[in-house]
């Protein structure tokens, strides 16, 4: 069996209280199920940043991927044709 983890209490103020009611109120949950949601979302969106900042670090040290970019780019400016 897994062990339920411990309560957690904290204070929102009244723009995160605004904030989490609405989230509540939208989603047709609790406040206590808005929270986790929010909360695992966050996660969530935080660990794709971090990946694609890491995936553009990256490409940006790869020097074939930066020759190829500059030809694409090189290639658009001429596509263009005159401003």
């Amino acid at each position: 069996m897994v062990p339920v983890p411990a309560p957690l209490s904290l204070r929102l103020g009244r723009e995160g209280m605004s904030a989490l009611d609405e989230i509540a109120r939208r989603r047709g949950v609790t406040r206590s199920e808005a929270a986790r949601q929010a909360i695992a979302e966050t996660a969530e969106r935080d660990r794709r940043r971090s990946g694609l900042a890491a995936e553009a670090a990256r490409l940006a040290a790869d020097p074939a991927y930066t020759s190829e970019a500059r030809e694409v780019v090189d290639l658009m400016e001429e596509l263009r044709g005159p401003r």
